[in-house]
């Protein structure tokens, strides 16, 4: 007898139970085996040294595998990341024991459910923003296709500044499947962009703006850091902000999105690629502080979306990190939006010039696809509505498998 044997990889409880339901398993001894079959790793960082030997003790007890920092038994360091290895049947177990310890470890408890939950749910966000209906829901990306009215963009500078041509564009981006449009007057580049004032960047948006949004039927995003710029355009009918700053470059751009109800996409962004500590911790921090900034201003939880901010404040080897570990952003509970479109470290790593990187964008779309985005914005708005449908149908398969 010749026996097969292979390797499967399950990444929630359901789609463990799925396989056993399929292999024909008692319902009962599936309740009990599915919580085993998935293996889930969470860091915690820097927590009290002396907390950190009583969060590990209770995890080895149940079964899993803690890491902690070289010093930690003999308290010679103050704190340490911990880093927890395990079922969920190991973290349902110390979980519960450490919510009954001391010295905070309730909270660290409390902030290791909440990325578990959140790592291991599918996003969705339903909106209704200025009379516009939209929503982000599991298994289907959306494709936000960019409408730049700037002379100097570095992808597609003066080429729809002039109002019949961006109408056009911003309809041609819709037939080909965007979902959301994205229009800017003012180019954010990294790489020798030129800050232009207010004024300046209404004035580039006044002729276009009221005809682009009676001519299409889809959500429309304002890509401004300016308060002043996103209040006018929010009050000419848009229905989105792109804030490349957070929330944290003009002080009043939280109040202005808190007054109009619109969802924001908080940007990550830096002045430079130098950095002390660990990026994905500091994208973290970013956001968090993004977030307290908005809903002290009165924004609700539910209308911010993360942007890591793909080639700012980052040189190459930081984007491909940033993209490598984008999964751990899904830990802060919040949809995620990757632009990656024909930036410079696709044509880096390729070597090749912005109007050959459309297969460099495709494929590293579909990996943040695969890593959490529910949204990618883009130049090629047919190429990635067809990329982005294939690879939802690869990652929902099981629902194409039971009809």
């Amino acid at each position: 007898m010749v026996y097969q044997a292979k390797e499967v990889h399950f990444r929630h409880v359901s789609e463990a139970a799925a396989w056993m339901t399929h292999m024909g398993c008692d319902s009962a001894g599936i309740a009990i085996m599915a919580p085993k079959a998935i293996f889930r790793t969470v860091c915690v960082e820097n927590v009290p040294a002396k907390a950190a030997n009583l969060l590990k003790q209770t995890f080895l007890a149940k079964g899993a595998e803690v890491a902690v920092t070289r010093g930690t038994a003999d308290l010679s360091v103050d704190c340490t990341d911990v880093l927890i290895c395990g079922t969920m049947k190991h973290y349902r177990l110390a979980l519960t024991q450490l919510h009954q310890q001391p010295w905070g470890l309730p909270g660290v408890a409390a902030a290791v459910e909440k990325a578990l939950i959140n790592t291991g749910k599918n996003q969705r966000r339903q909106y209704d923003s200025k009379g516009k209906q939209w929503q982000i829901e599991p298994g289907r990306t959306l494709i936000m296709g960019i409408l730049n009215l700037t002379p100097d963009s570095f992808s597609d500078g003066g080429k729809h500044n002039e109002t019949d041509a961006a109408v056009a564009r911003a309809a041609s981006l819709v037939a080909d499947g965007a979902d959301i449009l994205d229009i800017g007057a003012e180019s954010t580049r990294p790489y020798g962009s030129v800050r232009i004032s207010a004024d300046e960047e209404m004035d580039r948006l006044f002729p276009v703006l009221e005809k682009i949004l009676a001519a299409v039927d889809v959500p429309v995003s304002i890509d401004t850091y300016k308060s002043e710029v996103a209040n006018w355009a929010l009050s000419m009918g848009v229905h989105i902000i792109n804030d490349i700053w957070g929330l944290q470059q003009d002080p009043n751009m939280a109040k202005v999105a808190a007054t109009h109800g619109v969802p924001v996409i908080l940007m990550h962004n830096r002045s430079s690629v130098e950095s002390t500590c660990d990026i994905m911790s500091e994208l973290s921090a970013f956001f968090a502080r993004s977030i307290e900034i908005g809903i002290t201003a009165g924004i609700d939880e539910t209308r911010f979306i993360l942007d890591p901010g793909i080639g700012f404040g980052k040189n190459t080897v930081q984007n491909l990190e940033v993209l490598g570990r984008l999964s751990e952003l899904q830990s802060m509970g919040y949809p995620i939006l990757v632009g990656t479109s024909r930036k410079r470290f696709i044509g880096e790593i390729l070597g090749l010039p912005v109007e050959e990187r459309d297969e460099g964008t495709g494929a590293s779309m579909v990996h943040s696809i695969l890593n959490g985005a529910s949204i990618v914005r883009v130049h090629d708005v047919k190429m990635a509505k067809r990329m982005a449908g294939m690879t939802d149908a690869l990652q929902g398969w099981r629902g194409f498998y039971n009809g």
